[in-house]
């Protein structure tokens, strides 16, 4: 039995929200959690990140406005390179219709922007295992 941290990689769609990001960062480490944060805004550098970083899952957080398709490209290129066993979560502003269409897509959960960071923790513990 092996002991290994859950890596994350955080990435992004969208420019701004840099603070968010690093406050994210902060609570996924206090959770015990190893973390990556990119600058990262495109599927094709996110997904070559995750898999360079061998992470276990990938958090995005997306602004108003965000290309949502962004989203099946991240989950397609993750699938053909074979690491489609990295979950993708997302966050922020994304309009209600749009979050079963990137549930599709293959995200496992949406997080509003509001959700306390205490449910993100929670839903990681519960949901998020080495691969």
């Amino acid at each position: 039995m092996t002991d290994k941290r859950v890596r994350i990689l955080l990435a992004k769609l969208g420019d701004g929200f840099d603070e968010a990001m690093l406050k994210l960062a902060m609570v996924f480490r206090e959770a015990g959690y190893e973390v990556i944060y990119t600058d990262a805004q495109v599927p094709e550098v996110i997904v070559l990140s995750a898999i360079h970083e061998s992470v276990d899952h990938i958090g995005i957080t997306t602004l108003s406005g965000a290309n949502i398709e962004h989203f099946a490209k991240i989950t397609e290129l993750l699938a053909k390179e074979g690491a489609s066993d990295i979950r993708v979560t997302a966050g922020g502003f994304l309009a209600d219709e749009d979050i079963p269409r990137i549930k599709e897509m293959g995200v496992a959960e949406f997080f509003p922007i509001g959700t306390p960071l205490s449910k993100l923790v929670e839903w990681s513990k519960e949901n998020i295992k080495p691969t």
